[in-house]
């Protein structure tokens, strides 16, 4: 019989929120200057690195929320590496889709933390406040991106209108977030502001981070990235942090 860990916060949950790893269809982005193979690896370490960051906190049961090919192999693997449950997200957009993940996850525990998986400035300790907060009673938790959107989003309650008529894809994601839980007079707490990687500039701020790191590893060789700019020398804005319209 399998021994089941024991969690700080056995009563939370953890949602990684996530994308089938299809080239054109992950980090477009930084596809346009980096191939859609390459983005592809990419996005594939990034999402094994928050799997077992979140799985690794043991705060909480961690669940796999994908938007589609529940049975692609590398969610596969992850949900028998990580001992982590796959779900498919349901909904017409990125904010339904959150929505109504953290909603069907508060019918069976007491708070739940959405994460995507483009923010390898994300620590244990940063997940620990978050859950810290959830635990101790805050309504919300918002981890706000440089960008201007979030890379985590924690909640005990759900309440629709957080999420919807919210343009993804602009830099007013956090301003109207934060909008909308005054008018809805929910306290919230907000953590530290963190990066996330979505442009050419952020690969390259990564490697120099993973560079600096005396512990662990953020990229290897093995598996790094090309960092060969399209010919157009183009690059794209990504306000949008989480990882469901990336």
């Amino acid at each position: 019989m399998t021994r089941q860990p024991d969690y700080r916060y056995p009563d939370g949950r953890i949602l990684v929120f996530a994308k089938a790893p299809v080239p054109g269809e992950v980090k477009t982005r930084l596809a346009a200057h980096i191939g859609k193979q390459a983005a592809v690896v990419l996005y594939e370490q990034l999402l094994r690195d928050t799997v077992g960051l979140a799985v690794g906190s043991g705060l909480a049961p961690v669940e796999l929320h994908v938007a589609s090919q529940s049975r692609h192999p590398l969610f596969v693997s992850l949900a028998d590496r990580q001992a982590v449950e796959v779900r498919l997200q349901t909904g017409a957009d990125l904010g339904q889709r959150m929505c109504n993940a953290i909603t069907s996850t508060l019918r069976t525990a007491d708070f739940a933390l959405l994460i995507g998986t483009d923010c390898p400035a994300m620590t244990a300790d940063y997940l620990q406040r978050a859950c810290r907060q959830l635990d101790a009673g805050s309504a919300v938790v918002l981890g706000p991106a440089e960008d201007g959107g979030y890379i985590l989003i924690g909640a005990r309650t759900c309440d629709e209108r957080l999420f919807t008529d919210i343009p993804w894809s602009s830099d007013r994601v956090l301003q109207l977030t934060r909008a909308r839980l005054q008018a809805l007079k929910l306290p919230y707490t907000e953590l530290d502001t963190l990066w996330d990687l979505d442009r050419l500039e952020d690969l390259t701020r990564w490697r120099t981070a993973a560079s600096d790191c005396s512990e662990g590893k953020l990229i290897n060789s093995s598996t790094a990235v090309p960092l060969n700019p399209s010919p157009s020398g183009k690059r794209r804005n990504s306000p949008l942090s989480l990882p469901g319209e990336g």
